[in-house]
């Protein structure tokens, strides 16, 4: 049977994320480096989801057509009913850079279905859609800001949210997007559907769904799948998505299991300039700390090397490392663009583990867990278990006996609990 769920992550933090919402309410998914090989797909056996990483967040919109249209056409030649784009829970993207509306131009043909839901918020991360409005936590359990007064996500490196009703938002973007609000969701059956059906006749390319809270997921999933079992559907949002079409199926989340202790040292790489990754890198105590230097990794091969090589006498030695190229002062040079940054981390990585692989690895930060695992010899990951909300732990599979069964975390910036690097070491 084909699998009815499809996912592509616009990142690699978001991808896994979702792999952690769907194998914890009991669906068998594995998520794919990039479209998956017919060898690849039979051995991983029979999927109710299959999912895509990918790193359309960090792509112009050209590039983003080269990227996407193929996954379109992978997906509905899968047969699944629901395929998901998955973009960042915070909606982070630009007209000239991750444009979620360059996403829905190129996967729509692919998926007819006139309804296309965008699913607003992810409780369960501090992520709240009200009246079309996104507000987001600072952290795990932090205040909540409306995303355009956010201290992080309003003055994001690359797309700094100024706007937060996400139907201008996305406006700016080529959509045209109606809202379906939360006190919808309250009324009976039969007049939520003839509400959804109202918007539907102005013809939108799609209908923001608010979530307001938990109890919101379950009437959008069922939405959401009544319209996917009629025709297969394009769906965009955040793993909220997933979660809304688990609610509906019935399918509650079973507990995670707790990590257990590392077997020999880990390595961490840090990218991310958020607040939430630099207190847990204050935190953690148990790694020796390497400062590195964004610029002389982009363009300094000697340097690359020495670094490598010194991270790997300590791995070597049993010491855990945590490597950062967050600057002192938490930003980027203006001269050197994110992206170069992220390319040349995921290059330092393969360095490090050419010097001494490792049993367990963590990345922290978006685009930078994107380019170092694309740039890792793997083809998929497996779910193991989900230390903190928004962070999956993953089992690696690759054809390279160094790497098959790598145990790696994979995190937004925002994601994760303040001692979630010393529970990557030492368990709990």
């Amino acid at each position: 049977m084909a699998p009815r769920y499809g996912w592509y992550g616009d990142d690699f933090t978001g991808a896994s994320d979702t792999l952690a919402v769907l194998a914890q309410r009991g669906q068998k998914a594995l998520l794919f480096r990039g479209l998956p090989t017919a060898a690849q797909l039979e051995r991983a056996g029979p999927l109710d989801a299959v999912g895509i990483a990918g790193a359309s967040r960090a792509m112009a919109p050209a590039e983003m057509t080269t990227e996407l249209a193929p996954v379109g056409a992978f997906f509905a030649a899968l047969g699944v009913r629901v395929m998901h784009y998955k973009c960042c829970s915070t909606f982070d993207s630009a007209p000239h850079v991750g444009s979620i509306g360059r996403a829905v131009s190129v996967l729509a043909p692919a998926f007819p279905n006139v309804f296309r839901p965008i699913v607003g918020g992810q409780p369960n991360i501090g992520r709240y859609c009200v009246f079309s409005n996104l507000f987001a936590a600072a952290g795990t359990g932090g205040e909540v800001f409306r995303i355009d007064r956010h201290p992080t996500m309003s003055v994001h490196p690359v797309t700094p949210m100024g706007e937060g009703d996400l139907r201008q938002h996305l406006r700016a973007q080529g959509l045209t997007v109606a809202g379906l609000h939360h006190p919808a969701y309250g009324e009976d059956e039969a007049s939520l559907d003839a509400r959804l059906a109202a918007l539907l006749d102005e013809t939108p390319d799609a209908v923001l769904c608010d979530i307001s809270g938990l109890e919101d997921l379950a009437p959008v999933g069922r939405l959401i799948w009544q319209a996917a079992e009629h025709q297969p559907l394009l769906a965009v949002g955040a793993s909220s998505v997933a979660q809304a079409v688990c609610a509906h199926w019935g399918a509650d989340p079973m507990p995670s299991a707790p990590l257990r202790p590392a077997e020999g040292p880990v390595f961490v790489l840090a990218g991310s300039l958020s607040p939430v990754t630099r207190r847990q890198r204050e935190l953690a105590a148990s790694y020796r700390k390497v400062q590195l230097d964004a610029a002389r990794l982009a363009d300094d091969p000697g340097y690359v090397a020495a670094q490598a090589q010194a991270i790997g006498a300590h791995l070597r030695a049993g010491v855990s490392v945590l490597g950062t190229t967050a600057p002192e002062g938490e930003a980027l040079e203006a001269n050197l663009p994110p992206a170069q940054v992220a390319a040349a981390t995921a290059a330092f990585l393969n360095a490090v583990l050419a010097q001494h692989p490792v049993k367990r690895l963590g990345i922290a930060g978006g685009d930078t867990s994107s380019r170092a695992v694309q740039a890792l010899d793997l083809w998929g990951l497996s779910y193991l278990s989900a230390p903190a909300p928004g962070v999956a732990f993953c089992r690696v599979h690759s054809d390279a006996l160094a790497l098959d069964g790598l145990e790696l975390m994979l995190k937004g910036g925002q994601m994760g609990t303040p001692d979630l690097l010393e529970r990557l070491l030492h368990g709990g």
